[in-house]
């Protein structure tokens, strides 16, 4: 089986669809134009074959073709996607609480320092994605050195495609290596769509598909609690928690619970989340579990201990972190004096990896 990374749909193999590469006239494509929103693009059309395989030939014109694309919405999946389904892992955050620089850092240290170590590729899996991070992420923060802008809801914004990527490394066992993957779905989410009726649906469905969830805590919003329900950490999470839940006990999807622009505290060099990770290709278990309760004491110290109750309470695998994407307090508009210096973004990630299984634990 297939989720595909737009509408979230389990596929089954023999039921990928292709669409025409061209020598058909085009038709209103009704299901993508659903998806999107807006008016059905004009494309060639789409149809199934009785077993599927890389290419086929259009029943229509003969023109073959290796365009592959989900039977329910008809948006394209990728070749390398399709070979390697992997994993998906949600990222949701309050408003505020930093998702859309995350996201654009992240993504830049897998690609470069972080995918060095672990000797990974993360590749794009389709090119609305190749754009959307130039243009909104990439070419803005790292360009421009501006700060990106807050996430809009989509129900007043345009509703924006995720960001697929695919995450491949070589697991090395005792008797011969594995190819490992995870796919990253990117869902740029506002805070304040987790309660809207018109786009729950496709958070919905993108949550329930995700094999993990990622969220972001700005710790300002624990410290000095905000009227605004949309920036209190603990109602997001509430709201997950409750479109997550089928049935009665702890939830088994792994959850990591990252604190945001930690650069904002005051730092105690003894503390264990000041301390900078060793890089060494493996996932330090005593480095992890040092920071995890530092954060527990934290949110005790600050009042805010019925996060880490209500997890334990609702999630039977869930870990706490602290990150900073630039790496100090920003300028009003543009990225401090001192440029992006990313602090244990990857944390998170690096987690999950060794939970399933991509990526070795050890102790010092």
């Amino acid at each position: 089986m297939i989720t595909c990374p737009y509408c979230f749909a389990r596929v089954a193999e023999d039921r990928i669809a292709f669409r025409c590469s061209g020598g058909c006239e085009p038709v209103a494509d009704e299901l993508l134009g659903r998806l999107r929103g807006g008016a059905p693009p004009s494309l060639p059309p789409v149809f199934q074959v009785r077993r599927p395989g890389r290419r086929a030939d259009c029943p229509t014109c003969g023109r073959d073709t290796g365009r592959r694309v989900c039977p329910e919405c008809h948006s394209g999946l990728a070749a390398e996607y399709c070979a390697n389904p992997g994993r998906i892992v949600a990222l949701v955050g309050a408003k505020g609480s930093g998702k859309s620089t995350y996201i654009a850092v992240l993504l830049h240290e897998l690609m470069n320092r972080v995918g060095a170590e672990l000797d990974a590729s993360l590749v794009p899996c389709d090119d609305r994605t190749i754009e959307r991070y130039r243009r909104d992420f990439a070419r803005p923060l790292f360009g421009e050195h501006r700060l990106l802008r807050a996430t809009q809801s989509a129900v007043t914004d345009t509703l924006r495609d995720p960001l697929v990527y695919l995450l491949t490394r070589t697991v090395k066992g005792r008797f011969r290596s594995r190819r490992a993957a995870l796919t990253l779905v990117l869902f740029d989410t506002a805070g304040e769509d987790l309660r809207s009726r018109e786009v729950t649906e496709r958070h919905l469905r993108y949550l329930r598909a995700a094999d993990a969830v990622v969220f972001l805590v700005d710790p300002s919003s624990l410290q000095k609690p905000s009227d605004d329900p949309d920036s209190d950490p603990v109602n997001v999470i509430a709201r997950v928690t409750e479109l997550l839940r089928t049935g009665d006990g702890p939830l088994k999807i792994p959850v990591a619970v990252a604190l945001s622009k930690i650069d904002a505290l005051r730092r105690e060099t003894s503390s264990a989340l000041h301390r900078s990770r060793t890089p060494s290709g493996a996932f330090d278990l005593d480095d992890h579990e040092g920071v995890h309760e530092q954060v527990r004491a934290l949110l005790e110290s600050w009042q805010a201990g019925g996060l880490d109750r209500y997890l334990r309470q609702n999630y039977a695998d869930f870990a706490f972190f602290a990150l900073s994407s630039l790496g100090e307090v920003p300028g009003e508009a543009e990225v401090g004096p001192g440029g992006i210096r990313p602090y244990r973004v990857e944390d998170p990630l690096l987690w999950l990896l060794h939970r399933f299984k991509m990526l070795d634990g050890v102790r010092r």
